[in-house]
């Protein structure tokens, strides 16, 4: 579905820039073939608003002409879409290119090189490495959830999804309906932040517990969109990057390495145990429960509570 809207998008958009008088709606459906598939005068009315709308929001500008006889044509000048000279010097290709060499998974690899082209296109002479000063770097972001592909779409194409989810603390999954704004890597987990419809508020949600297919819905988003800056740090919260609490946790003796990194505090307490003051934030309750029998909560008492209730939902099963 968001292959044959960008399609269709691509021909209206070539439509409008290759001619040089405006031209109507009604020649404008006879052109695009996905417009003469509409079932009525209004769904290709609709359809055409929309992605008139869309193009506009991607930058081009579509200028709206009306004839003597009062007909309205459309049409996108050339002049007024052509982007200046793409100049980059040494540095800044450099990190483009090393972005670009940041993903590895098929979907993207395609992208990632076609982008690179580019790079050289813009300017950036053939004999320059873009990654040769950073030899010994190799980055990676892995991707191994299936749900990262259609979720990314859906980000891109600002379409609400449905899928089933399993928070830490639950037997079984529940279905959600999510309006997704974007997709953020934390300590190597991708999560989803974005609108939850059933409980009206936003929502971070791992990929890795997504279970099942992401559909995909019609629709329009009923939620503003915040900024990006924003986002991360809706996503940064619910990873618990951002704390205003401490906790106290007691960590066996050469374990939790990862824990101690961020403790602001440590006191050997003897018989193979030490006492740590760690940082407290949403999301600390899962990340104790990978150390299994490692760790026990000391205080507060409600993440000591949450902790036991993960537990319990993994003994079950």
């Amino acid at each position: 579905m968001a292959i044959a809207k960008a399609e269709r998008l691509m021909n209206l958009a070539l439509c409008l820039l290759g001619t040089r008088r405006p031209l109507s709606k009604r020649e404008l459906r006879g052109s695009i073939e996905a417009y003469l598939e509409a079932g009525s005068d209004d769904a290709f009315n609709r359809m055409f608003e929309r992605d008139k709308d869309d193009l506009r929001e991607l930058g081009l500008v579509i200028e709206t002409v009306e004839n003597l006889d009062g007909d309205v044509g459309y049409l996108a000048r050339r002049d007024s879409n052509r982007l200046p000279p793409i100049t980059l010097d040494a540095e800044e290709a450099a990190a483009l290119g090393l972005a670009a060499k940041v993903w590895q998974q098929a979907r993207l690899a395609g992208a990632a090189s076609g982008a690179l082209q580019k790079l050289r296109a813009a300017g950036l002479p053939e004999d320059v490495d873009p990654y040769g000063s950073h030899g010994a770097l190799e980055p990676h972001i892995p991707v191994h959830e299936a749900a990262f592909e259609p979720l990314m779409l859906a980000c891109r194409d600002r379409r609400p999804v449905v899928f089933d989810y399993r928070k830490g603390n639950a037997a079984q999954p529940g279905t959600r309906h999510v309006e997704p704004w974007a997709l953020e890597c934390w300590r190597g987990h991708w999560y989803l932040a974005g609108w939850d419809r059933d409980r009206g508020a936003e929502r971070v949600f791992r990929l890795s517990r997504i279970t099942g297919k992401v559909r995909a819905r019609a629709g329009r988003y009923t939620a503003e969109v915040p900024d990006v800056v924003t986002v991360r740090e809706t996503v940064a919260g619910w990873a618990g990057e951002i704390t205003d609490r401490s906790a106290l946790i007691r960590l066996r003796s050469g374990a939790g390495y990862p824990l101690r990194s961020k403790a602001a505090s440590v006191r050997e307490l003897g018989d193979g145990w030490d006492e740590l003051e760690i940082p407290y934030g949403h999301g600390l309750d899962a990340w104790l429960v990978e150390f299994g029998p490692d760790v026990v909560v000391v205080e507060p008492a409600e993440l000591r509570a949450d902790v036991v209730d993960r537990l319990r939902a993994v003994a079950k099963g």
